[in-house]
This record gives structure tokens, sequence and C-alpha cells, in this order.
């Protein structure tokens, strides 16, 4: 089996670094642990002091400067790395080091360059995110990122993951643009790589305090965005324009003395209809090939948006009733939200690679590829 390095970028954790280096000092293949830290306390003192005692060879790299967030981190640490196969974990602890083995059995199987440990595949789980909220935005965020990288981002359930093997060999170091925690994110998105997983138990954290806050949700929005930002607003403008459209035709038949109820349903189905023409010749052109027949992706867009306007028009109903706010600003908020998920529905479901076409397609695609408006799917 290949032996590997470990890294660990850190802010923060000295409580955390005696038990870890003790975990991962029993593994095998454990060619070194590379700390990259970016600590105000104490901790580059305490992962000192724990290499000299240690089994197994263990680097500190701190940062005065925390360029690109623990995302910047890592790139520091596959620099310094030995072994072209890099293992990427936390220092919490919520990384079961014990895991390790799998990862590299995983590996040394052959016909992959990322092995991602998932909380969300096999028997897997999320069980230390704190409360409902985090369970919450974790799972919606994974949502919305495979959404935005349908192909990139297939067979891959849990691309926020901090813990994953990667061959630094099969990316480009160069064109990586880390902006805070989610790195393997910013590899998947700029390459075209094979992917594997196993599943893992998220733990609790073992010591200090949790660095997920409102400022890194900003941070991954922004990094998210400036990796994918062509689907979505193409996706909006083709909303917008048959917004625009349906109110024409309900304006044009009730001056024909159309009932205003069969003039909303007609306009509605025909703006449907058009909709989806427009997207699946403009918007998601490239993804026909590998997904379903043009008749089912028409009958999945076609049910799923009927479906959303009986559910929306309800709760916009009850949010004008029930809670007091203006019927213009609860349109406004069911449609933001309706807008989001109608685009994870097409981007995962309407528009999903046949798997057969996935051995085919890994053996054609080529590497990361950056256009004008993002990074390709």
């Amino acid at each position: 089996m290949v032996a590997v390095s470990v890294i660990v970028p850190t802010y923060n954790e000295g409580p955390n670094v005696a038990p870890l280096v003790a975990r991962l000092s029993v593994l095998p293949h454990i060619a070194e642990i590379i700390f990259v830290d970016d600590s105000t306390d104490d901790t580059p003192a305490e992962i000192e002091r724990i290499a000299a005692e240690a089994d197994v060879h263990v680097q500190l790299l701190h940062r005065e400067e925390a360029t690109g967030g623990l995302g910047g981190a890592v790139l520091c640490g596959f620099d310094a790395a030995t072994s072209d196969v890099c293992i990427v974990m936390d220092g919490d602890l919520q990384h079961p080091p014990e895991v390790i083995p799998q990862l590299i059995g995983r590996y040394d199987q052959g016909e992959t360059d990322v092995v991602v440990a998932s909380r969300y595949a096999g028997e897997g789980s999320a069980a230390g995110l704190a409360g409902f909220t985090r369970v919450a935005v974790s799972r919606g965020s994974t949502l919305l990122t495979k959404a935005m990288f349908p192909r990139r981002l297939y067979g891959c359930s849990d691309p926020m993951t901090g813990f994953f093997l990667v061959d630094l060999k099969s990316i480009d170091r160069s064109l990586l643009r880390p902006q805070g925690f989610k790195i393997l994110l910013e590899i998947l998105a700029r390459h075209t790589l094979r992917i594997a997983e196993v599943s893992f138990d998220f733990a609790d954290r073992n010591a200090g305090e949790s660095k997920a806050s409102l400022k890194q949700g900003i941070r991954f929005l922004r990094q998210l965005s400036s990796l994918r930002f062509g689907k979505m607003p193409a996706f909006a403008l083709v909303g917008g324009i048959g917004a625009v459209v349906n109110v024409f035709i309900v304006w044009l038949l009730t001056a024909l003395d159309v009932g205003y109820l069969w003039a909303a349903i007609v306009g509605a189905e025909i703006t449907i209809v058009g909709n989806f023409l427009i997207l699946d010749r403009y918007v998601f052109s490239e993804l026909k090939a590998e997904a379903a027949s043009f008749w089912r992706r028409f009958s999945q867009s076609f049910l799923f948006n009927n479906t959303e306007a009986i559910i929306r028009i309800p709760v916009m109903a009850l949010l004008v009733e029930s809670w007091h706010i203006s019927a213009a600003l609860a349109t406004a908020a069911t449609l933001a939200v309706a807008f989001i998920v109608r685009f994870v529905f097409h981007s995962l479901v309407v528009y999903r690679p046949r798997p057969s076409d996935r051995t085919g397609r890994d053996l054609k695609e080529t590497a990361a590829a950056t256009t004008p408006s993002g990074v390709e799917g």
C-alpha cells in the first residue's frame, strides 16, 4: 500500500494535537503528518512539543498570514508533502483517523484520483454537526453545489467534506484559488477526476470551538459563485422572460373575455413548456447527450413545475393571510425559493447523466477548463 502524507490545517487546536498524533501514529502507511497552522494561541508550541516525542515524522508550517483560509493552508501542505498521495483532514478529531486505511485501501484498488470520506454515503453519518440548523445548511449546500456542477460532482455524495485522499499527480495546483474551508470543492470543480468514496461517521468535536460562522458561509457562497457563475444566471434569465410572457398571455386572454382562472392556467402551461424548450436548447445543451431522452426530460420538467406551482400558491396565501406579509413580498419570497428548487431539480434530476455513459465519458474528458462564465459542469 502507498505511503501517504497527512495534511492537517489548524487554527487554535492545541488540545487536539496530542490525541490526533497518537491515533495517527499507530496507523500503517503514514509517511508524515504536516500541520499547517494559522493559530493565534500556543498551538504551534504544542505541535513542536508533540513532534519531538512522536513515533512518526511531524512537520510544522506556521503561517503568519492565513492567505486563502483553510484551503490555502492545504495548498501549502501539498507543496511541502514528500508523497504524491496526500490525505487532508481536520485537526479537531471529527474526522476519525481510523478511516484512513480505508481511504488508502480504496485508492490502491486503482482507477481513482480522489477518495472522499463521505458523511452521506452508505452507513455514513453527520451526527457530529451541532444541531438541526447546521445539518440542514450542510445538506442544502451540498445539493446546491451538486446542482452547480452536475458532471464534475457526479458520483460524489459529499463534495463539502474536509476529509479526503488526493493523488497530486492528477491535479494542476496552479488552477486552484481557495477562498475558505471547501478545498475539496475547489479541486473537484476545476478538474475532471475519477472519484471514489468511503463512508464515515462525522464525530463530535474533541476540544475547542467550531470555526463555522456566518463569515465562512459568505466565503463559501463567494467561492461557489467564482467557480460556477454560468448556468444559474441564464436559468434566472429564462425564468424572468417566462414570467413576462406569462403576464402578457393572461392580459391578452382576459382582454378577449377569457376567464381569469383559465387565462392563468393557459399562461402558466405555455410558459412552462416554453421555458423548458429554451433551457433544453441553450442553458443545458451540453448535458443533453448524457441525460435521459427528450420526452423523459420534458415530462420530468413539466410535472415538477406544475407540482411546484400547486404548492407555491397556497404557501403564498398562507404568508399573506396568517403571517400578514404583503402580497408582493410573499410572491417575491416564494418565487425566490421556487427558483432555487427548480434549478436544483433540473440540474440533478432532469439532466442527470445516465450511469451507463459515465465510464466512456471519463475516458474522453480532459483536464479542467475555465470559461468567462465559470468552470464547466
